[in-house]
C-alpha cells in the first residue's frame, strides 16, 4: 500500500505544479479541455489545484 500512496501523491504534486506554473501543454491536453470549457483557463487551473490536493491528502491516508 505505501508504494500507491507514494504514486497518488506524486500525481497530486505534478497535477498542482503543472496548473500553478500554467503549463500550455497540460491545460491545453485534450482530457483537460472539457474542464476548460466548463470553467475556463483559471477556473480549470483552480479545479486541477484542488484535484492535486485530494490526491495528496488521499496518498497520505493510504499510506499510513
Amino acid at each position: 500500500m505505501l508504494l500507491y500512496g507514494i504514486v497518488i501523491m506524486l500525481a497530486g504534486i505534478f497535477s498542482i505544479v503543472c496548473a500553478v506554473f500554467d503549463f500550455n501543454w497540460f491545460i491545453n491536453n485534450h482530457r483537460a479541455k472539457v474542464f476548460v470549457k466548463l470553467f475556463k483557463r483559471n477556473g480549470a487551473r483552480v479545479f486541477y489545484i484542488v484535484l492535486g490536493i485530494v490526491l495528496c491528502i488521499l496518498g497520505i491516508v493510504i499510506i499510513q
